[in-house]
C-alpha cells in the first residue's frame, strides 16, 4: 500500500504530514504542527517548536526519510500509521524493512503529538 492510495482514508494533517515528510520539506512538516505538539521517537521527547524543528532538519529530513504507508486506523482523535521507512540513516542492526508504528493526535486540524514505535511482534 503507498501513502497516496491511503491519503483519502487520513485525516487531512496526517496526510499533509506524510506528504511533507516524503518531499523533505521540513516548513511543510512544521505546519502540520500545533504551537503545544509533543513528538516522542524512540523515548526521546521533543515538547517545544524549535527542539521539533531540530529533530527534523537533523533525523527526518536531513536523513532523507521516506514513509511508505502499509497500514492506518483510527480510534477517536487518534491516527495509527504503520509505514516502511527508508532513507540515508544508519540502518545498524536494523531489519533490512524498518516499519515504524505512528500514533498521531490531531485536533483543531492540527498535530498535537506524535509518538514513533518499532513494534515488536505480540506474544498473544
Amino acid at each position: 500500500m503507498n501513502t497516496n492510495a491511503q491519503a483519502a482514508a487520513l485525516p487531512d494533517v496526517v496526510a499533509a504530514y506524510i506528504e511533507a515528510v516524503n518531499a523533505f520539506d521540513v516548513d511543510a512538516i512544521m505546519a502540520t504542527f500545533a504551537d503545544d505538539a509533543v513528538v516522542n521517537d524512540a523515548s526521546r521527547e521533543f515538547a517545544d517548536p524549535a527542539s521539533i524543528r531540530a529533530w527534523l532538519d537533523r533525523e527526518i529530513v536531513g536523513d532523507k526519510v521516506t514513509m511508505d504507508v502499509t497500514e492506518l486506523s483510527r480510534h477517536g482523535n487518534m491516527t495509527i500509521v504503520r509505514a516502511r521507512y527508508d532513507g540515508t540513516y544508519d540502518k545498524t542492526n536494523l531489519p533490512d524493512e524498518l516499519v515504524l508504528t505512528n500514533y498521531l493526535t490531531d485536533a483543531g486540524g492540527k498535530i498535537t503529538s506524535l509518538v514513533i514505535i518499532h513494534n515488536q511482534p505480540s506474544p498473544y
